[in-house]
């Protein structure tokens, strides 16, 4: 059985976070475990109230996780640089396993998710022990300290992202204009990712996108394969996304 563990934030309608993470994984025919690093009370519009959970909790939860073997770690939005840091040196007991993070810095609705110390946490502690990254523009822009607003700057960005201490970077490029194009770096090149871009609005494509990558690095996919079905799996979001909670979402089943 191949088992991907998901680690994030709640999100009552399940749209997003650790809710949504679960469908996808399932979806993909994966076996899902989780840990709950925070908590939220959000809708399609705003976020109300959100709280970290204490780090010895959190610590707790991946202990309870050791009698399994996890094959990958999906991890999603954390709301302090404590959390962050428990998450961090949590995954140091699971040395095998390969971990995808989507960092995650506001909603939808651009309500932030997580201060300037969790941004710096994610880079300096969560970024070196991971197989990728996947920041969509703004966090890309967040995390290098400049606009990015284009491919070349998304280029740009990702090799910055891989000189500080990340594996491999994906830098989602969902809301530039034109054809829909990802760009990845790692050490040794950059690659372009580049489809027909679809009409719509599908709300939770990027944690489907490292849902998927996660769960094909764990049946042993290498990080090109992986991007190339998670992106599939996004344009069919896309094509079939269907109404719930005052917007559209993805289709599972």
């Amino acid at each position: 059985m191949t088992v991907v563990a998901t680690v994030g934030t709640t999100h009552p309608l399940a749209f997003a976070g650790l809710g949504f993470a679960l469908l996808a994984l399932t979806h993909e025919g994966v076996r899902p475990v989780c840990v709950v690093a925070g908590v939220s009370a959000q809708d399609a519009r705003n976020i109300t109230a959100r709280a970290p959970v204490e780090p010895a909790v959190i610590r707790a939860q991946f202990d309870a996780l050791r009698g399994v073997e996890i094959d990958a770690f999906h991890v999603g939005a954390l709301l302090s640089a404590e959390v962050v840091r428990a998450v961090a040196e949590a995954l140091d007991d699971f040395p095998g396993a390969p971990v995808v993070v989507d960092p995650v810095l506001a909603a939808s609705g651009g309500d932030a998710l997580g201060d300037a110390a969790t941004r710096d946490a994610l880079h300096e502690l969560l970024f070196p022990r991971a197989a990728l990254v996947t920041p969509n523009l703004d966090e890309a822009g967040a995390f290098v300290g400049r606009a990015v607003r284009d491919v070349a700057a998304m280029r740009e960005a990702a090799t910055e992202l891989v000189g500080c201490g990340a594996q491999a970077v994906l830098v989602k490029g969902g809301h530039l204009a034109g054809d829909a194009v990802d760009v990845l770096a790692d050490p040794y090149m950059t690659r372009d990712f580049v489809s027909p871009r679809l009409d719509g609005d599908v709300r939770g494509t990027g944690d489907l996108l490292a849902t998927s990558i996660a769960a094909s690095l764990a049946n042993g996919a290498t990080v090109a394969e992986a991007i190339e079905h998670a992106r599939r799996r996004v344009r069919n979001a896309l094509a079939c996304g269907v109404p719930f909670a005052g917007t559209r979402v993805t289709a599972f089943g």
